[in-house]
């Protein structure tokens, strides 16, 4: 599996992860999500034009709308951090790491939530951070076949990808 196929397949299954609601937030309603799915399309359609300025706002609007959709602040995150504004990708990233935690301690069962921190730990640069929770998910969760297809040469071949360093920190 490619680097991209890895992070397209984190953003796919953080998008459905996000549509469960974060304990702490406010009861978001379904048309609050819709239109925040609305500026996600929008802000897709920006980073694919390299507005990444204007999909910036975008992703920002929907996290707004939606703080519980970890994707929307990884997305956030990734904009902001092409437009090498540091501290506010940093800011971002860690809001999405939060909303995955906080995903996880609510359910436990699943090993998604713990894929994904493993994912912006990395992002956030935090590799070691990254790899003991690659070695939580795979002691609490081995017999996941995303978990097992997850290995430390994957967490090292990501690392390694051009467009992942791109959004790194």
């Amino acid at each position: 599996m490619t680097i991209k196929a890895v992070t397209r397949l984190f953003a796919a299954l953080g998008l459905l992860l996000g549509a469960a609601c974060h304990p702490k937030s406010k009861e978001i309603s379904s048309l609050q999500r819709k239109t925040a799915a609305n500026l996600v399309s929008e802000a897709q359609f920006a980073v694919t034009m390299r507005k990444n300025a204007q999909a910036a706002d975008l992703y920002e609007k929907a996290a707004a709308l939606c703080p519980d959709v970890a994707e929307y602040w990884v997305e956030l995150g990734a904009c902001r951090r092409q437009l090498d504004q540091r501290a506010a990708a940093r800011k971002a990233y860690e809001t999405a790491l939060g909303v995955y935690r906080d995903a996880y301690a609510h359910d436990g069962k699943e090993a998604q939530p713990l894929l994904e921190q493993v994912f912006v730990l990395a992002l956030l640069g935090r590799v070691d951070d990254a790899r003991k929770t690659l070695a939580k998910v795979r002691e609490a969760h081995g017999d996941n076949v995303s978990v097992r297809n997850f290995t430390e040469q994957s967490l090292d071949q990501m690392l390694a990808d051009p467009s992942f360093k791109s959004n790194a920190l």
